[in-house]
């Protein structure tokens, strides 16, 4: 029989999903640091750098450690905020409805030559349909009696 020892010691790891922010510039470092080690004959994915760094840094004294951590900026944590999508001005004039009081006061000035088009108005919605008048039954002819 094999010892017990052997049994945890062919265990993987449990890995463990995350994920994290970094500046593009240094995202950028990943992709050169893979042609790097491409152009040496070897292939690295991500996490292997990221592993390697991880070991580099685990192999430093604690000045230069120390050092190491201090030359990293910190960022804000959490995703990056959404770019929103800039509209032109002139739609957003367009958006804008005229409250009550300046409704009033619109419809009596006169249109200038830089007023936009107004939309074709929606045609009218078509008169419901009535139900077919029922056909009636068709006449039986008449008997005859035949001797």
């Amino acid at each position: 029989m094999a010892p017990a020892n052997d049994k945890s010691a062919s265990k993987k790891p449990k890995l463990v999903r995350d994920s994290f922010t970094i500046p593009k510039n240094e995202f950028a470092a990943i992709e050169t640091l893979k042609a790097r080690a491409i152009a040496l004959g070897t292939s690295v994915k991500k996490s292997e750098l990221l592993r390697a760094g991880l070991m580099a840094l685990q192999g430093l004294s604690d000045a230069a450690y120390k050092a190491a951590v201090a030359a990293v900026p910190t960022l804000k944590t959490g995703r990056p905020a959404a770019k929103p999508v800039a509209a032109p001005v002139e739609k957003k004039a367009a958006a804008k409805k005229p409250t009550a009081k300046k409704a009033a006061t619109t419809k009596a000035a006169k249109p200038t030559a830089k007023a936009a088009p107004k939309a074709p108005a929606k045609p009218a919605a078509k008169p419901a349909r009535k139900a077919p008048a029922k056909k009636a039954a068709p006449r039986k002819a008449p008997a005859t009696k035949t001797a």
